[in-house]
Formats: structure tokens, C-alpha cells, sequence
């Protein structure tokens, strides 16, 4: 089931394009991570989903309904939003500021004991949020967005000021609300650590859809190479004699590790002749990372690949 449609989405502000024909789905149960620069698109985009903006062109669709619609209100329960800069009461405490946002939202009082408890502040209820650090904060913003437990989770900049075990615990939550049938819009700059928890991936460059796809699917695009890590007490001249032709580049590092890039189509040669070399100890494989193909999708790598073929794909992806 489609969740959210934008069909060929345009907005502009003072005649200059934030969103461009942008086309995109998102699937019930799905994590897609929306990816650009600042001032992309990303959270345009969002007010767009959310019905705090209409689009100049083209259509949007939530839980099949246009969300700018005044008949819409009733769904608005069904969705949760993160923005990136919170603000709150500062003279009220944690559980007075979420207690407020539960009486508006018409949840029971247990529930916000319950994710108080679950986002790490049920010790700080108690104190004043002007008291509260910036990373606490966020987990208070992020608490709300949950309180209707959503069928649609809009999360901006999510992790902006927690610490790792603090963002670990976050991530770990959108992939329980991922089983549990909620999709997932999320926006964020910080790109390591992200990509293992989203399922597509949409990058934008001045409200244009760059890229769209699972991370397997861009990799194919991109055809960044893979590097292999080796480590052991090996002759370099013999591993490159070995791999002649399916190695695109070697460099010995620290004397001990030997790092290989490799296209894809070599990988399984390239694996079976470095196990059967002498003085082998390991091997790690570290096929290209999400901010290296954000990198060369951003940097005109992928831009041969025209925006109308890239629609044209996130159209036969909203279909399914």
C-alpha cells in the first residue's frame, strides 16, 4: 500500500523553484531517507506531505487524500512530526509539556508515562525543560511526534544533539516502528550510521531528484568500486602480479594492511586469488558507503543520468 504519492510536485517561493517535478513514493512499512544539502528541498518537501503547503504543480497524496484538503483533519492523527528546531515551554517541566501535547492530540495520560520512559527522560519528567540540554530535548520533540503511535513518521534532522548511544537507541525505534507497519520519512545530514536502517534512498540537488532507489540499486548506478582491506605479512608486487587487470588501484598502508579497489564484476576473483595468497591473515570488504555515492550523485557523477529517466523510475516504484 502507497502511504504517500507526490506526482510531478513543484513549489516555488518568490519565483525561485525549492521542489522541481518532483515524483516520489513511500510504502507502508518503509524507511526512505531523504537526502540533499541545505536548501535542497528536503523540508519544503516535507510541509508539502504535511498540508502546511500546496504544491504550484502537481499533485500530493496521503493515505490517499490531499492533505491541504480540509477534509483531511482527521488523518492528521495518523501522522507524527519531528522538525529540526524544537522549541517548548521552558518553564514547564518534561511530563507537562508532553501532557499538554496529549490532551491536543487526544491520547491517554499512560502513554506519555510510556515514552517518556522510552526515549530516556523518565527520571528528568520531573524538571523544568529550560533545564534540559539540547540532545534531551530532542528526545522530549521526538516523544511527541510519537504519542498517536503514526502510520507516518516525519522525522527533519532527527539526531541533531544526541550522543551515540542516545542516536543507537533512536535508530533501533524507527526499526521497531518499521516492523510494526508505520513508514518513515527521514531527513538527515548526518549519513554514516543511516544507511543500515532505511530501505530507498532519494537524493535532491536544487529541488531535483538526483537519485532514487535501494542502496544496492544505487550502488549498481553509481558503479563506485569496491575496497578490499588485506592484512597480513604479504608481497605487494605478488598480490598486484596476481590480481593484473582486476585491481584498479593498491596501497600499502602501515606496513601490514594492503588496501585493493575493485569493480563489482572482479570481486569474487579478486576474494578467491587473495585467499589462496601466502601470508593472507584477513580480508574485509567494504562495498561504497551512502555518503560516497551521496558524494558523487551531488557532484555531477550521476547527473548523465537525466531527471526524466529518474521519474520515470520513481513513477514504476509508486505504482507497485
Amino acid at each position: 500500500m502507497t502511504v504517500v504519492k507526490l506526482d510531478d510536485v513543484s513549489h516555488n517561493f518568490a519565483g525561485v523553484a525549492a521542489v522541481n517535478n518532483l515524483t516520489l513514493s513511500i510504502d507502508e512499512g518503509e524507511v526512505l531517507g531523504l537526502f540533499g544539502h541545505n536548501g535542497a528541498g528536503k523540508t519544503t518537501t516535507m510541509k508539502l506531505i504535511l498540508g502546511l503547503l500546496r504544491p504550484c504543480h502537481g499533485s500530493v497524496s496521503v493515505f490517499g487524500r490531499s492533505p491541504s484538503d480540509s477534509n483531511f483533519s482527521h488523518c492528521r492523527y495518523q501522522l507524527g512530526f519531528l522538525p529540526e528546531n524544537v522549541s517548548f515551554y521552558q518553564q514547564l517541566s518534561g511530563r507537562e509539556v508532553l501532557s499538554y501535547f496529549a490532551r491536543l492530540k487526544k491520547v491517554n495520560k499512560s502513554r506519555v508515562i510510556q515514552l517518556l520512559d522510552e526515549v530516556g527522560l523518565a527520571e528528568a519528567a520531573g524538571r523544568k525543560v529550560k533545564t534540559y540540554s539540547k540532545g534531551m530535548k530532542q528526545r522530549l520533540a521526538l516523544a511527541q511526534a510519537l504519542l498517536t503511535a503514526p502510520r507516518l513518521l516525519l522525522l527533519d534532522e532527527p539526531t541533531v544533539g544526541l550522543d551515540p548511544i542516545a542516536t543507537q537507541n533512536f535508530y533501533a525505534m524507527v526499526d521497531t516502528l518499521r516492523q510494526s507497519g508505520c513508514s518513515v520519512l527521514l531527513c538527515s545530514h548526518v549519513l554514516p550510521g543511516v544507511e543500515k536502517h532505511i530501505d530507498r534512498a532519494a537524493i535532491l540537488d536544487k529541488g531535483r531528484l538526483q537519485a532514487l532507489g535501494t542502496l544496492s540499486e544505487l550502488r549498481e548506478q553509481a558503479e563506485l568500486p569496491i575496497k578490499i582491506n588485506v592484512h597480513g605479512d604479504m608481497s605487494r608486487d605478488v598480490i598486484s602480479r596476481r590480481l593484473e587487470g582486476r585491481a584498479l588501484d593498491f596501497k600499502k598502508i602501515n606496513g601490514r594492511m594492503l588496501s585493493i579497489n575493485t569493480h563489482q564484476d572482479n570481486k569474487i576473483s579478486v576474494l578467491r586469488e587473495l585467499l589462496n595468497a601466502d601470508g593472507v591473515s584477513d580480508v574485509e570488504i567494504h562495498p561504497p558507503s551512502l555518503e560516497e555515492m551521496y558524494r558523487y550523485f551531488m557532484t555531477g557523477g550521476g547527473k548523465t543520468k537525466s531527471a526524466t529517466s529518474i521519474n520515470k523510475n520513481a513513477h514504476k516504484q509508486g505504482e507497485k
